[in-house]
């Protein structure tokens, strides 16, 4: 099945975050982090996020079903892009879609000379999936609670 990406536009604001709900709600379920957890935000959370100037939004396809989406955040320093929140739905998942998207959204942004993400520590197949594709941990670590860690990653282009 081919995957690509579609920007997304303010009219698929309740989409994305029906999705980012229905995604998150088994992690929100097994970290209790309701405060940070983006399957309990309000949609006035992904709106804002929408709004911000320096973010792309993009809906997921798989084929003719939209499976997810990813929000592309150019940084300041005009070299670095942050992925936040990426999200496949449930059924969609291990289906190696999450890594052409992260091909597809590294097509689109050329110019990108590094990408950074944060992850969960404890989900042991997102540590892995991003170390495949090449990221690497950053030494960022921060603990949310007694059952979940925080960690960064870096991907450097051409390395």
């Amino acid at each position: 099945m081919n995957v690509n990406l579609v920007k997304a536009t303010h009219e698929d604001i309740d989409q994305i975050h029906a999705m980012q709900l229905i995604t998150f709600k088994p992690l929100l379920e097994k970290y209790q982090d309701y405060d940070i957890s983006p399957g309990n935000e309000p949609r006035s959370r992904v709106e804002e996020r929408f709004n911000h100037p320096f973010t792309d939004f993009y809906l997921i396809k798989y084929g003719a079903d939209t499976v997810g989406a990813i929000r592309i955040i150019h940084m300041e320093d005009r070299e670095t892009c942050r992925v936040s929140p990426v999200f496949i739905l449930p059924e969609f998942q291990s289906r190696g879609i999450a890594q052409q998207v992260f091909t597809l959204v590294e097509q689109k942004y050329p110019w990108a000379k590094k990408w950074n993400l944060d992850t969960i520590k404890e989900e042991a197949g997102n540590c892995h999936l991003y170390e495949k594709i090449g990221y690497v941990w950053n030494g960022k670590t921060e603990m949310i609670n007694e059952r979940m860690t925080i960690i960064g990653y870096d991907k450097i282009m051409g390395e």
